[in-house]
């Protein structure tokens, strides 16, 4: 689930960011459409944290994922929708640039963490 730019590092200019969902990959936990707040910065993402994140393979490319575990200086993402590939199984390694802390639109919800 990508979010909707590609922009990767410009998009979280500010410590909390707007980000637009897109895509299925993170249903049921958040849908096509879906706006979420994201607080800058990787150094504080536990397994299980719902992230933004850019595949070292495709820096082109902003996506939402959940952090699965640490991995070779990045995290290892994984969608919640397993019918979905478009995560570290297809592009490897990510590196996370914030973690989404709730969703604003359209059913607001906190992002508490969770681990796996």
């Amino acid at each position: 689930m990508s979010a909707e730019s590609r922009a990767g590092d410009s998009r979280l200019r500010w410590p909390l960011s707007a980000v637009l969902v897109t895509g299925p990959s993170m249903v049921p936990t958040l849908r096509h459409g879906d706006a979420v707040l994201v607080r800058r910065g990787g150094g504080r993402v536990s397994p299980g944290d719902v992230v933004v994140a850019v595949f070292r393979s495709r820096p082109d490319l902003l996506v939402v994922k959940r952090a699965v575990r640490p991995e070779g200086g990045g995290w290892w993402l994984a969608g919640d929708n397993p019918l979905v590939t478009d995560d570290s199984r297809a592009y490897g390694v990510a590196d996370v640039r914030g973690r989404v802390v709730a969703r604003y639109w359209p059913r607001p919800r906190l992002f508490s963490r969770r681990r796996v």
